[in-house]
């Protein structure tokens, strides 16, 4: 079910991008579709819409917190849509996707681009130099929890956690990036 509700996401997507860029570049259109359908954008839906209490889960992974894991829940997203399209149609699924998922999406050119991603185009620009993440701990499998910190030459600038080590290099860089951002402040 998460292949088939992978693919008409993908298709659902691909179609409204389509028709409301339509003066875009094929490269900024699949930035924007990959923005719409990754698993942490799936997962906040997901978990807007309470699908973390309805997944069967074994009791370690419950445990866990499998109902609040990025891929879980994005899995269970896809699967839904897969359902979805089955039972009801594929204009029963756009709608719901659109109108549950897309519709509620930052989708200016700035949001396509993650925090590893921008904080990466900063210290290359200004800096003259590519950040370095380390992962400073992790959780165990029943309780995935991972720490990074990022530097950029030798200073580190922030550190993050998540579920896992990418969620955590994230929040890192999203935090080196408001560090950046108030020190610049500061000094004007």
């Amino acid at each position: 079910m998460e292949f088939l509700g992978d693919s008409i996401l993908g298709a659902v997507t691909a179609d409204w991008l389509f028709e409301r860029f339509t003066d875009e570049p094929e490269g900024l259109l699949t930035l924007r579709k990959a923005a719409i359908v990754n698993d942490g954008q799936l997962a906040r839906t997901a978990q807007r819409l309470g699908f973390g209490a309805l997944i069967a889960l074994g009791a370690g992974m419950r445990a866990g917190g499998g109902e609040e894991n990025t891929s879980v829940l994005a899995g269970a997203f896809e699967a839904f849509v897969g359902a979805l399209y089955l039972r009801f149609g594929l204009e029963k699924a756009r709608h719901f996707v659109v109108t549950q998922h897309v519709d509620g999406l930052d989708h200016s050119t700035d949001a396509l681009l993650d925090s590893k991603t921008r904080l990466q185009h900063y210290a290359q620009e200004h800096l003259a130099a590519t950040p370095i993440y380390r992962e400073t701990s992790r959780g165990t499998p029943q309780r995935p929890s991972f720490k990074s910190r990022v530097s950029v030459n030798g200073h580190i600038l922030g550190r993050g956690e998540g579920l896992s080590k990418k969620a955590a290099q994230q929040a890192a860089a999203a935090a080196a990036l408001l560090s950046i951002a108030e020190a610049t402040q500061a000094v004007q």
